[in-house]
């Protein structure tokens, strides 16, 4: 009998009590420039938890201060980062579902004003200097944040980071860890070509261009719980086909090469790399394509996250149930409905597979 929306999905000693994941999404709402979690990330976070989603996963957090998108990003490079996180994770696990964190690094995607600000490169005292693997900056209209290709000193600082970010995460009690290389920020900035002229060992060849991704894979893997799932979030495709470009072929052979390396789940997205990217639709599912395909020619056994457009309980439910995906990778509808899980439970009549909180039962 296949699985559905609502059948736990076991990964290595986690159990995942649904297939329904709240997306990382940026909320870009700490207080001053010290990365720490506030009361709103807390509601905002276990709130959804409460609505009854399986995994609840964090925003992008960065792993180190230069790698927030802006001043007002979550972090995790100390230890009061951990302390402001650890109460977080208590209270999406008193709710039955399992915390998750994305440990994330924006390269030269970094020093800008947050969404309703304009997103505007921040050029004067309050910005920073980006790093990227070449020093090629974001394409903005106007002025453009400095941007500096990474030494090898970089590279290895910035694995390191990664590494205590991941030794931290567990600190805080999250059972899942995800690898942000997606989206144009600096881990999917090595991946493309577009992004990466590289002569080094890190550029050149799919080879050289996935290397630093599969060592900071390694990094994680070897600090993270044995029982705790690793997932990895991917843009499946750069969306520019009239250039040497990031494909969903290398994405399917990265896949295989990742979950050689202990990675339980490819969280699959897309585009990102570059403004000119053309996207072929943004309709219900837009990138579902994408995910089935990774998850159909992999070669090896790894679990594959659908995320985009996925708005209703039918076509989360039919992502699982037809095997398209083992999770349904849900973000904007979970900012309009902190209780898509409920309700998709009561649509699918499947409330008693859910926790409903005690305090709520009259409404269900």
């Amino acid at each position: 009998m296949s699985a559905d929306l609502f059948t736990p999905l076991e990964l290595r000693g986690t159990e995942i009590p649904n297939r329904v994941m709240v997306s990382p999404m940026c909320q870009y709402s700490c207080e001053g420039r010290d990365g720490l979690a506030t009361d709103w990330h807390h509601t905002h976070l276990a709130s959804r938890a409460v609505g009854g989603a399986g995994l609840v996963m964090t925003e992008a957090t960065a792993v180190e201060p230069r790698g927030r998108i802006t001043p007002h990003d979550l972090g995790i490079w100390s230890d009061d980062h951990t302390d402001a996180l650890a109460d977080i994770t208590a209270s999406i696990r008193e709710q039955g579902s399992v915390p998750g964190i994305q440990l994330a690094h924006a390269g030269r995607k970094a020093s800008k004003t947050r969404p309703w600000e304009g997103s505007d490169p921040i050029t004067d005292d309050d910005g920073w200097e980006t790093i990227a693997p070449s020093a090629t900056p974001w394409p903005y209209e106007e002025e453009t944040v400095p941007t500096r290709e990474m030494t090898s000193d970089d590279i290895d600082d910035l694995i390191d980071s990664f590494r205590a970010a991941a030794e931290r995460a567990h600190e805080a009690g999250f059972r899942v860890a995800e690898i942000h290389a997606a989206h144009g920020y600096l881990l999917h900035e090595f991946l493309s070509p577009v992004t990466n002229q590289r002569d080094d060992e890190y550029g050149g060849s799919f080879r050289n261009r996935t290397r630093l991704l599969r060592e900071i894979t390694t990094e994680i893997r070897d600090v993270w719980p044995d029982d705790d799932p690793l997932f990895v979030r991917i843009s499946a495709t750069d969306w520019l086909p009239d250039r040497e470009s990031w494909d969903v072929s290398q994405s399917v052979r990265l896949a295989d090469d990742l979950a050689s390396l202990g990675v339980d789940l490819i969280d699959v997205s897309a585009g990102g790399i570059h403004p000119d990217q053309q996207i072929p639709s943004t309709g219900p599912g837009y990138q579902e394509r994408y995910a089935r395909r990774v998850k159909q020619d992999s070669d090896e056994d790894v679990a594959v996250g659908a995320v985009g457009g996925i708005t209703t309980a039918e076509q989360a439910d039919a992502l699982v149930r037809n095997e398209r995906a083992d999770l349904a990778i849900v973000g904007r509808e979970h900012l309009r409905d902190p209780y898509f899980a409920l309700h998709a439970a009561q649509e699918l009549d499947r409330l008693d597979d859910v926790e409903v909180p005690v305090q709520y039962h009259r409404a269900f």
